[in-house]
């Protein structure tokens, strides 16, 4: 079942690129347009492609945004019909908003690439924000038996629980899948560029009045080891991304309380 807050959306523009799944038809006759664009970030995911990609129903397009595979990842999303965009620069923000930016579909949809997410369960969180019942849709997570390391699930939980405190959102899970309107997306200004921008994104749309919405997502083994809690190094760096932006949030949440009503009503954080 969905839970949603109140709302509101932001604007900008991003970078064309070229549409390879079935979609609206174009208005010029062209080739059809994507309805949603799913931005897959990778980093040596080889094994998952084809299953992801396979995935994909009529109308989403998708991103495969390679961050320095060494495995032949980008080359084979190609072969497979993927938009590919290489971002050199890594971490995980970094290859999610080069893909934001090579979006130009309506609707644009993150996805982690490693085969523990079925971009076909994206169809319920699109229509929450096609018909105006929310702005952004988080999948939250069902995970099947060996999906999710004990340790990780313990932080999502108690990162959920904090964030409800902050926020007063009813979220359970600040799952990887998740989508909302692209303009709205580029109009949150993201900055940070590694584990923080999930984060990120979701408390610039609490900050900015989003209706934010949760839909239950089945989430199974991921192939291949994670980058970040299948290492020390990905845990702390994600840890300490993680802190930062709660710490900004936190601070944000200070400054309009002490500003006052009055104050903070026409207060830009």
């Amino acid at each position: 079942m969905e839970k949603e807050q109140s709302g509101s959306r932001g604007s900008n523009d991003g970078i064309g690129m070229a549409g390879v799944l079935k979609g609206p038809a174009g208005d010029d006759g062209g080739p059809p347009a994507a309805l949603v664009d799913v931005v897959f970030p990778c980093l040596n995911e080889r094994a998952a492609l084809p299953m992801v990609l396979g995935a994909l129903l009529p109308g989403y397009r998708a991103i495969v945004v390679d961050n320095g595979s060494t495995d032949g990842s980008g080359g084979l999303a190609a072969g497979l019909g993927a938009t590919v965009v290489e971002e050199p620069r890594r971490g995980f923000g970094a290859a999610a908003h080069a893909g934001l930016l090579a979006a130009t579909a309506e609707f644009v949809a993150f996805c982690d690439c490693d085969g523990s997410l079925d971009p076909a369960q994206l169809a319920p969180m699109l229509d929450l924000v096609r018909t105006g019942r929310a702005d952004l849709v988080l999948g939250a997570r069902r995970p099947a038996s060996g999906a999710w390391p004990l340790h990780a699930r313990l932080a999502n939980r108690a990162l959920s629980w904090r964030l409800r405190r902050l926020t007063g959102i009813a979220i359970t899970d600040l799952g990887p899948l998740r989508l909302a309107r692209r303009s709205a997306l580029l109009g949150l200004d993201l900055r940070d560029r590694r584990s923080g921008y999930p984060l990120e994104m979701f408390l610039k749309a609490h900050r900015d009045g989003w209706r934010v919405a949760e839909v239950p997502v089945d989430y199974a083994p991921r192939l291949g080891k994670s980058k970040v809690t299948g290492t020390l190094r990905g845990t702390v760096t994600a840890l300490n991304d993680m802190g930062t932006q709660l710490a900004a949030a936190s601070q944000r949440t200070e400054a309009t309380k002490a500003a006052g009503p009055a104050d903070a009503h026409g207060a830009t954080p």
